[in-house]
């Protein structure tokens, strides 16, 4: 884990990628962009790699879009 990384804040980054992919569905963000906008830097790489491996997030080279089964979550959390 990087040094000024914690836990709480990996989660709080994870959220707030997670947010904007699923705001930008269907279009597909670039990391470089979710790192700019977020100002985060290496915590997004982090986060999309954590969300890739839950299965939250596809990523394609630099390019990241929700998964099926985040769409569906999402969907059920706006009931």
């Amino acid at each position: 884990m990087h040094p000024k990384a914690s836990p709480r804040s990996d989660r709080g980054t994870q959220r707030a990628v997670l947010a904007l992919a699923l705001a930008a569905h269907p279009k597909s963000l670039t990391i470089p962009k979710l790192a700019a906008e977020i100002d985060q830097g290496d915590a997004v790489e982090r986060a999309v790699r954590d969300l890739v491996g839950v299965g939250l997030l596809e990523c394609g080279g630099i390019s990241i879009k929700p998964t099926a089964t985040a769409l569906r979550c999402h969907r059920l959390d706006a009931w």
